[in-house]
């Protein structure tokens, strides 16, 4: 097992989920240096992703997207060391986790593919769920580092298929907080108040998790950003390079990739995703 006074940890990444991930491993004793594309003014940040990951045992990538993964790997390439461990809990397209793995083969590196489910209070109270790709000894190795930060791990075979379960439950989670809004709308439009909703969908069959954080939100109107709904956007066109490459017609994902694609463009990407209720609900 790694342990905290034996290793130097380098993260990339400060958004919602990479700046929580920092402040977790502070307090449970790790020595972490930090990065960002865009300066936030946290404690500790190196100024540049090369001076960050000097030195440092473990890489956790908490990037935005593959276009920034790609940059700032390409930037960091030279200075891995044989033995560095890379982890990636960026959701990324299958092409640039296997191009990762193939860098990280080239220099001697050791990597796992490690996208994670769970938002901004997961994040902050160290309850992530990582889906994880890659050697089972390297995952057996890490428990503790990854522990700090999860609530648990699920293996789901090797490098890339983590990558694959996180997408195919992002398309889940899209295209059901899209059936909520126009569930919501239609509702509204025939004079049945939203409080009857919420309680419809909390006692019948379509209850779940995801519906019991998103609903009440909708209906009031709080767009608070746990995942903005630019990043699913993001994964929605993941997901569709996954379905074109099997072959797949997958209508459900395509209409709503295009939907969030529309309201992106209007300006709601920063928002949390369940902003799609906006447009029905609270139209500006």
């Amino acid at each position: 097992m790694i342990a905290p006074a034996e290793s130097r940890i380098a993260v990339l990444g400060l958004g919602i989920i990479g700046s929580r991930a920092v402040g977790r491993l502070r307090d449970a004793g790790w020595q972490v240096s930090c990065w960002n594309r865009t300066p936030k003014g946290l404690p500790g940040v190196a100024e540049t992703p090369e001076a960050a990951v000097t030195g440092a045992d473990i890489i956790s990538i908490y990037l935005k997207d593959a276009a920034a993964v790609r940059q700032t790997v390409g930037r960091i390439e030279s200075l891995l060391e044989p033995g560095q461990i890379i982890l990636n809990h960026a959701t990324l397209d299958l092409e640039t986790t296997l191009w990762l793995d193939k860098i990280c083969l080239t220099r001697a590196c050791r990597f796992l593919d490690v996208p994670f489910t769970g938002s901004k209070e997961a994040a902050a109270a160290g309850k992530l769920l990582y889906y994880i790709g890659g050697d089972t000894s390297l995952v057996d190795e890490l428990g503790d580092y990854l522990a700090v930060t999860s609530k648990g791990q699920l293996y789901c075979g090797a490098i890339g298929a983590a990558t694959v379960v996180k997408l195919a439950t992002n398309l889940v989670s899209a295209c059901t907080v899209q059936a909520l809004a126009e569930a919501l709308a239609i509702a509204a439009s025939h004079g049945i108040p939203t409080d009857c909703m919420v309680a419809a969908v909390a006692q019948g069959a379509g209850a779940s998790v995801l519906t019991g954080m998103k609903l009440p939100t909708m209906v009031e109107g709080n767009f608070e950003t746990h995942f903005s709904l630019s990043n699913m956007l993001k994964d929605s066109r993941y997901m569709l390079i996954l379905a074109a490459a099997a072959g797949l017609e997958t209508p459900a994902i395509t209409a709503v990739s295009q939907r969030m694609e529309d309201l992106n463009a209007a300006g709601l990407g920063e928002l949390d995703y369940s902003a799609v209720v906006k447009p029905y609900l609270f139209p500006t």
